[in-house]
Formats: structure tokens, C-alpha cells, sequence
């Protein structure tokens, strides 16, 4: 049905990358989700009043709130949707994020709330009463949330939503919730015991254990986490690739979006080479990632000299030091000043965040294994690896 209404709806619906249509995808599944959820809401809540049932009448609560974020995602779809401006450079698709934080802070709230009355339930047990009309509502209420649950994570992937992926998994815990529901229901009369308040409890944690790993993820991608290693290798490819690209460091990649990723590079370059032209092939590099991969790219040009033998000499002096220490350092920028008493040693040294040594541990466990005729000097910046 959703893909039917996608492909009816929504104009050039097969471009998952456009911003408009992921907007698009995502208000319909929206409108979809608020229906789907008042139903759900409607029906759970009256038979929750009629057989007092307090884990009935909170999974009831449960699916207003999802409706109540469904009017969130469409808003939010609508917000990242919009262009970039003067105030917001590089767009508003950030907006879909932040919305996943409040879907997770809804879904918490409301497992709060039903473990409190769950546990109250407990405390002071009243009655059920059973009716097979509840069997029957709380099985429909499954088969719902399965079916949302799985168009959800399926249009996730394909527009890459972070909010339909939250969705996803708020829809995939009220089915675990209402099961539990259910058996509570079942077994309730067979065993002259009310699990109600107790199934009440395990329906509650599942919640919040769900909107725990959804705040946790939203956190992450806004404090700003390492880009995924597919994109960094096939970036480092591709610009690998061009043969005036002797080498690349200090990628960073920044997401201010599903489809909005910037990205910087150093590039190393032979110094003996047109500057002009290789200019020009380090642009033809920034629009190649562009087309294939919707990357805004900015090369820097690292002249080094190449084929040096004395540069070569020691350069092979410290990649032989490193590879002694046994730890997980490499390092770029090479090159020497040579002087008639001493020489400089100028490179960058990436060094691991978990890598306890400081500054002056560094500079002296590398001094230790470089051996010279001459008395070398170490002009070293420390760089972490930022993918």
C-alpha cells in the first residue's frame, strides 16, 4: 500500500537523493502513521477502560504519543527541506536529526509514566476483566505496528532517514510492548494471577531501553562522529585515482545532513610540476566527487620533493623508528632543512586519540631510534586521525 502511494504521490520518487522528494516520502509516511496510530489509540483505550487494564490503557497512551511525533517528522520533513540561506549556509536537513532527539524524548517520557503506573498497578492489584475482544484488538494492534515498522525501515534505507529509522524502531518496540500485552492478557485467568501491572513494568523498560539507543545515536551524529568508512575509502579512491595525487592526509568529513556532506583534503603533489596544471587537475578532482558522490570537496596542495635522496634518507630513518615502536602512527608533510651543523626533520605525526603519550614522550621515543650523522632536530605537529 505505502509503495503504491509513494509511486502514485510522489513525482520522480526514484531519486532518493533529491531533498524534495525525501520530504515528500516522509510526510506521507507521516499522515499514514498519525491515522494508523489514532486507530490503534481508539480502540486499545476503550477496551483498556472496559476490562481495567492499566498495561492496555499506557500501550493506548503509547501509540497517541507515536501519533504526536508522526506531526513532528511532518513538520521537520517540511523545515530540512528548505534551502540554504544566509543565516544557515549549508542547509536545514539537520532539522530531521533534531527531530529524532524529541521522538526520543517523547518515548521516554511516556515509558516513564507507564512504569509508574504499572508499578502502582502492582502495589495495589485490582480485577481484569477478561473478553476475547481484546485477544482480537491486541492482535490486530501487532500486525499494524509489524506493518509499520517494516515500511518504515525499508523507506529508511532507501532515503536515508535517521527519522524513519526512528520510527522504525518506536514502531518495532510496541510490538515487544503489546505482545507483552497480550500474553499478560492470556495468562492472566489461566494462572488466577494479574500480571497486568508486571507486564506493565517489562512493556516500560522496553520503551525507554528503545529511546535510550535513539537519544544516544541522535547525540552522536550531532556532537559530530566519525563519517562511515565506506564513503572515507571510496573518497580516498577516487582521489587516489588522478596521477598528480602523490598521497592524501587529513581528511575530514562533515554531515549537516543525509545529502549534506563537506569534506577537506591535503593532497601531496610533485613541487617540480606545473603549478597550473596541476591546479587544474586537483578542480577536475572536486567536481568528479561532486557528480558521484555529492560531496562539496576542498583540495589543499602539499608540494614535496620527489625523488631526493637525502629527503629519502631520512624519511626512511623515521618510518623505520615508528615500525620499531610498534605502535600505530604514520606521518606525512615530509621534508628536511638542512643546515651546515644540523638537520630539521619537518613532518606530521598522526597519532591515535587512545594513545596515552604526550608531546615530549613522542619527541623523545623518536630521537632514541634515529641515528644520524649529524645531530637531528624534531619540528613535529601532532595530528588524531579525524576518520
Amino acid at each position: 500500500m505505502v509503495d503504491y502511494l509513494v509511486r502514485r504521490w510522489i513525482p520522480n520518487y526514484e531519486n532518493t537523493k533529491d531533498s524534495a522528494v525525501r520530504s515528500a516520502v516522509g510526510r506521507l509516511c507521516g499522515v499514514i502513521g498519525i491515522f494508523a496510530n489514532i486507530f490503534l489509540f481508539g480502540i486499545k483505550y476503550a477496551i483498556g477502560v472496559i476490562v481495567n487494564s492499566v498495561s492496555i490503557r499506557a500501550d493506548a497512551i503509547n501509540n497517541l504519543s507515536d501519533a504526536c511525533s508522526n506531526i513532528i517528522s511532518i513538520v521537520s520533513f517540511h523545515v530540512s527541506n528548505k534551502p540554504a540561506d544566509e543565516h544557515h549556509p549549508f542547509g536545514h536537513e539537520r532539522t530531521e536529526t533534531i527531530a529524532s532527539m524529541f521522538v526520543g524524548l517523547i518515548v521516554g517520557y511516556i515509558g516513564i509514566e507507564m512504569a509508574r503506573e504499572s508499578l502502582d498497578k502492582i502495589l495495589h492489584p485490582a480485577a481484569l476483566d477478561f473478553r476475547y475482544g481484546t485477544l482480537v484488538i491486541l492482535a490486530i494492534s501487532i500486525l499494524v505496528k509489524f506493518w509499520m515498522y517494516f515500511y518504515n525501515k525499508r523507506l529508511a534505507k532507501i532515503y536515508d532517514s535517521s527519522l524513519l529509522e526512528a520510527t522504525a524502531l518506536d514502531s518495532i518496540s510496541d510490538v515487544m510492548g503489546t505482545g507483552a500485552v497480550l500474553l499478560s492478557t492470556i495468562l492472566s485467568p489461566l494462572i488466577g494471577f494479574n500480571l497486568d501491572g508486571f507486564m506493565g513494568i517489562i512493556v516500560s523498560v522496553i520503551i525507554l531501553f528503545n529511546a535510550y539507543k535513539l537519544i544516544k545515536e541522535v547525540i552522536n551524529s550531532l556532537l559530530g562522529e566519525a563519517p562511515d568508512s565506506g564513503i572515507v575509502n571510496k573518497l580516498l579512491q577516487r582521489v587516489m585515482e588522478n596521477s598528480e595525487v602523490l598521497g592524501v592526509h587529513d581528511l575530514m568529513i562533515h554531515n549537516y545532513g543525509p545529502n549534506r556532506l563537506f569534506a577537506s583534503a591535503h593532497v601531496e603533489v610533485d613541487s617540480s610540476h606545473d603549478i597550473f596544471l596541476v591546479h587544474d587537475q586537483i578542480d577536475n578532482i572536486e567536481r568528479q566527487i561532486k557528480n558521484e558522490m555529492g560531496i562539496e570537496l576542498v583540495l589543499h596542495m602539499d608540494p614535496v620533493r620527489v625523488n631526493d635522496p637525502e629527503t629519502e634518507h631520512y624519511k626512511r630513518l623515521v618510518a623505520q623508528a615508528i615500525q620499531s615502536l610498534r605502535v600505530k602512527w604514520s606521518f606525512h608533510d615530509f621534508r628536511i632543512v638542512t643546515g651546515p651543523t644540523h638537520v630539521n626533520l619537518v613532518f606530521d605525526l598522526v597519532v591515535p586519540f587512545s594513545d596515552p603519550y604526550t608531546e615530549e614522550q613522542i619527541h623523545s621515543m623518536l630521537s632514541e631510534r634515529i641515528k644520524s650523522d649529524k645531530p637531528l632536530y624534531f619540528v613535529i605537529t601532532i595530528d588524531h586521525p579525524m576518520t
